[in-house]
């Protein structure tokens, strides 16, 4: 007779700590794209990653986590009404993957591994933001960000994880995301790049990232936060975790020296924007991986993938589309790369779920053929056509409705101020007819020198412009 449900005490604040973790990614992410995006538009940059985590959060809650996970209807969506945010799940029975078999499931209660996805789902959706930066009204990417996480990432969530036709019926592997949450959001950044179109000057006027310090601020926290999104997929504290968490670190490690490899060879100067940006390459690749290949493998995954993205943001100058901060070619690029090695070097002898849940088999050096390999291809394929797809549609639709590309001026001028009315430095004068500290206290500068008089007072000056020229 089954035992009475109960929680696992360790699995849980494992699966808690980690979703603390994958929530920290998206401002790190917010950090990262702000300090890569030029200066007068560091702020809107940032708002579509925070209005991600408001949108999709609410979203996840009331419906998406029924649609990814409820029970599989047809392969392609669980049953909308299975979670739905009217109900509660506070029930000693409601556990993640009890059954009556093992009512304790993983001994984790059902409220903590929808917590645990909301966060992945929050990401995903952010993760497009920057091949849009500089030009995208904030109302268009919000109605933008409400029909692609309900039309693509909800449903690919369940194809790959939640039973249906990617993860059940085609038995392609993704351990952490690198189809769901990379190759998706990749291929949804391609496609409204494409209906937005490039930006005002783009190639031919230089826009490097203002702010390189934050650049790496907002890869290291990515780094950190990888931890929850990979080693907590496991959802319980075992070796596999373990190897998940080595792996991440291993594979970024090697990816930073791939991509300066690239850029000594290129350019003989190693930079901190290359370092950081080759962190995430690997942090992308190693994902789908991380719980399924063994640590030489990992190393190896991420030198390719430093390398390969290195030379893969080339891609848009060639082909004429703008990814403004390289999402096509950091995470659709390494999201496959990641994908593909799977069916390379996947072996059960470092996870058995490889066949004994998932149905998969061993990669192609590891005795298991091309089967793998072509599974992983076919699984990116459909998911790169619907995401990429629907994007193009939703971004086209909202242009010809509401509008989702601001004006020219406002384009030029900075669309921090435009679309926020707001600017992230104050580059008024500190020093001069600006009135410097006399100012911010209210003095005029020259009050302390002239007595009290009856004349009239000097004419007020104009107000400072908040606008960021930078």
């Amino acid at each position: 007779m089954p035992e009475a449900p109960t929680i696992d005490g360790g699995n849980t604040v494992w699966l808690l700590v980690s979703t603390a973790l994958v929530l920290l990614m998206t401002p790190g992410l917010a950090l990262f794209y702000g300090g890569l995006n030029r200066s007068k538009g560091v702020l809107n940059m940032m708002m579509m990653s925070f209005s991600a985590i408001g949108l999709i959060s609410v979203l996840w809650w009331f419906y998406g986590f029924s649609v990814a996970f409820g029970t599989d209807v047809n392969g392609f969506w669980g049953d909308p009404g299975a979670y739905l945010g009217t109900k509660t799940f506070l029930a000693e029975t409601d556990l993640w993957g009890a059954t009556a078999e093992n009512p304790s499931g993983i001994g984790v209660p059902l409220y903590v591994f929808m917590a645990f996805q909301m966060v992945f789902a929050v990401i995903t959706v952010a993760l497009i933001s920057g091949a849009i930066s500089d030009r995208a009204k904030f109302s268009g990417w919000l109605l933008f960000a409400f029909g692609w996480a309900t039309l693509v990432y909800f449903p690919v969530a369940h194809w790959v994880w939640g039973g249906g036709i990617i993860g059940a019926k085609l038995h392609a592997l993704d351990f952490a995301g690198g189809t769901a949450v990379h190759i998706n959001a990749g291929a949804a950044a391609l496609g409204v790049a494409l209906v937005l179109g490039k930006r005002i000057g783009w190639p031919r006027e230089g826009m490097k990232p203002h702010n390189i310090p934050l650049v790496a601020l907002g890869a290291g926290l990515l780094w950190f936060g990888w931890f929850g999104f990979n080693a907590g997929s496991e959802l319980t504290v075992d070796s596999v975790a373990g190897l998940a968490f080595l792996n991440t670190q291993l594979a970024t490690a090697a990816a930073v020296l791939g991509w300066l490899a690239v850029e000594w060879v290129k350019d003989r100067r190693p930079t901190m924007v290359g370092a950081s940006s080759g962190a995430v390459a690997g942090l992308v690749a190693i994902t789908p991986a991380c719980g399924f290949i063994a640590p030489w493998a990992a190393v190896l995954l991420g030198i390719v993938a430093g390398a390969v993205c290195a030379l893969a943001i080339s891609l848009k100058y060639k082909l004429g589309y703008d990814d403004s901060l390289d999402v096509v070619g950091v995470h659709f690029v390494g999201g496959w790369i990641g994908s593909l090695w799977l069916g390379l070097f996947a072996t059960n002898s470092v996870n058995a779920a490889i066949s004994d849940v998932v149905g998969g088999s061993d990669g192609l050096f590891y005795g298991g053929g091309l089967t793998q390999l072509g599974r992983q291809a076919l699984a990116g394929l459909i998911v790169t056509v619907w995401s990429g797809g629907v994007a193009w549609l939703l971004a086209f639709a909202i242009q010809k409705t509401i509008g989702f590309r601001v004006s020219p001026e406002a384009e030029v001028e900075g669309i921090d101020y435009a679309e926020h009315a707001e600017s992230a430095y104050d580059l008024s004068p500190t020093t001069g007819s600006g009135g410097g500290a006399f100012a911010m206290a209210g003095i005029s500068p020259g009050a302390a020198k002239q007595p009290a008089s009856e004349e009239a007072p000097a004419p007020a000056t104009a107000p400072v412009d908040e606008k960021v020229a930078g």
